[in-house]
């Protein structure tokens, strides 16, 4: 004789697993999708405190990789025909060109990880290996550019939810430089 009911529960088992593994697995995501969004808010915050666009950068370059568990960030821009990149040592000329190329390969965020992080790193881009270029878009004369996020290990890179919150951290520095440049 068959026992249909033992069958049947067997059965109810495994499916009550399946759920119960992948209501960790959401909850796991909601965690740390909820642990970046604070991560950025508090970055941006700390951002609209500053008091000029000096400090502005200063934040973004200094405060921000404590702030966002990053390794290395670095803003690339565009002023006039002349390009900057500032980062933890500072600002220094590049070719605006160089810039431009970059920002065209760039569509609003781009996430990936890497053998060598972008050059736009500086000396840190040996380190990277999961980074996220950030476009900084802004009508002339305001600068545009680029921010570019960086980490020494790879990353699972969750393209949707990640891009959108990268997309607002860009878009708020923007204004904020817009702020810092029109007052």
């Amino acid at each position: 004789m068959i026992s249909f009911e033992e069958r049947a529960v067997a059965k109810l088992r495994q499916r009550l697993g399946a759920v119960e593994e992948a209501n960790q697995d959401l909850i796991a995501f909601a965690r740390g999708h909820s642990g970046a969004v604070t991560s950025i808010h508090e970055a941006v915050l700390a951002a609209i405190d500053a008091d000029s666009f000096e400090a502005l950068i200063h934040v973004v370059t200094q405060e921000w990789p404590l702030i966002l568990g990053l390794d290395a960030v670095s803003v690339a821009l565009i002023v006039g025909d002349k390009g900057f990149r500032a980062d933890v040592n500072g600002v220094q000329a590049v070719a605006s060109q160089w810039i431009e190329r970059t920002m065209s390969e760039v569509d609003g965020v781009t996430l990936r990880n890497v053998g060598r992080g972008h050059p736009l790193f500086g000396p840190a881009s040996s380190l990277i290996r999961s980074e996220a270029l950030i476009r900084l878009d802004a009508d002339a004369p305001l600068p545009s550019g680029l921010l570019v996020l960086g980490q020494r290990s790879s990353q699972n890179l969750d393209t949707h939810h990640g891009s959108e919150l990268l997309l607002f951290l860009g878009r708020s520095i923007t204004s904020m430089m817009r702020r810092w440049l029109t007052s």
